[in-house]
Formats: structure tokens, sequence, C-alpha cells
């Protein structure tokens, strides 16, 4: 296990994030440190705003994505609703061509059908 502050992580998120400069008239980013791995989080600036969070854990060596929809309560709490979620990602090139389906709406996608199927299953 690296460091978190090791120059191989630090790489690591930094490549990433260039690779996903490409969005970056769509979404913010931010980067966190955790004591077990890190996080990217991409923050769509929209009126229907998603949040999309990519974590590598320093333990397993592998990347997961969760996508989120963001909710206001009060007009002031933010509340998140998982949307889709995709775990034991080995790579980077598996990690960024999945984000690009959730970027251009297979979270929102799978969101719709499971939303369908729960209504006319009942």
């Amino acid at each position: 296990m690296n460091n978190k502050f090791s120059h191989e992580i630090q790489d690591e998120i930094e490549e990433i994030l260039n690779r996903l400069r490409f969005w970056g008239d769509i979404f913010y980013f931010n980067t966190e440190i955790y004591y077990d791995g890190w996080a990217i989080f991409l923050r769509e600036k929209n009126l229907y705003p998603r949040c999309i969070v990519i974590f590598k854990s320093h333990e397993d060596d592998s990347y997961s994505i969760k996508s989120f929809e963001v909710h206001l309560q009060n007009y002031k709490t933010e509340k998140f609703k998982e949307l889709y979620s995709v775990e034991k990602i080995i790579n980077q090139d598996d990690l960024l061509a999945e984000l690009k389906e959730i970027i251009y709406g297979k979270d929102l996608g799978n969101q719709v059908l499971k939303m369908s199927n729960d209504t006319f299953s009942s």
C-alpha cells in the first residue's frame, strides 16, 4: 500500500484529471485523499445536477464509480440519491470508458428503467 501522499498516487490522480479535462465545461472537479483511498468528484454544472464519484481503494487497487442525483431539501440542504454504481474496475481505460457511458446518460437510463419496472410490477 502506497502512502497517500506518494508520488505514484499523485501522478495517477493527475493523469486521470488530465484525461477528464475534456468534460471541464460540463463538470466541476474536486479531489479528496483519504486514509483508505482517494476520490475524484465530478459535479455537473446544469439544472439537473448529478454528482459522479470515482474512488480508488489502496487495499484492492481497483476503481469504483457511483452516480448520484442531487436534490435540495428546504432550498438549503443537499440530499443525494444513488442512481448507478459499478465496482472492481481494473484499469484507467476501463474506468474512463465506463465514466463516458455514465456521463452520456447510462445512469439516468437505468434509473428510468428501474422506475418503469417498479410502476408496472405493482
